[in-house]
């Protein structure tokens, strides 16, 4: 008994799984098992500098040397950030995050990568 989902455009109940899809013999459609949930206008999307999609709590790694404004301090490259927030965009700075020695900051996520646990 097939228990695969009937094909979302004609009905058809021969679907069959080719990787990560799902195809239909009959209408030739294909979709893919999982589906991203769907965004909606108000989510903020922020991408590293890696292309990687960026959330609330995750963890980044600092990929450039930063000069910190106002400051003769430099966050170093490698340091990692812990529980980050994402905010509107404000000059390109679109991550709020706390940094041991610096306190709260903001950072542009084009100088993070995402930090794969």
């Amino acid at each position: 008994m097939n228990h695969l989902p009937h094909c979302t455009k004609c009905g058809s109940e021969l679907t069959y799984e080719d990787g990560e899809m799902y195809i239909c013999p009959e209408c030739a459609h294909e979709w893919p098992k999982v589906v991203e949930p769907e965004l909606d206008e108000r989510t903020l999307i922020v991408k590293d500098a890696h292309g990687n999609l960026l959330k609330d709590g995750d963890s980044v790694t600092i990929i450039k040397d930063i000069k910190v404004k106002g400051s003769s301090s430099v966050i170093k490259i490698g340091v990692k950030v812990k529980g980050i927030r994402l905010v509107e965009d404000t000059n390109g700075h679109n991550i709020d995050a706390k940094i041991k020695g610096f306190g709260e900051i903001m950072l542009k996520s084009e100088f993070v990568k995402k930090c794969m646990d």
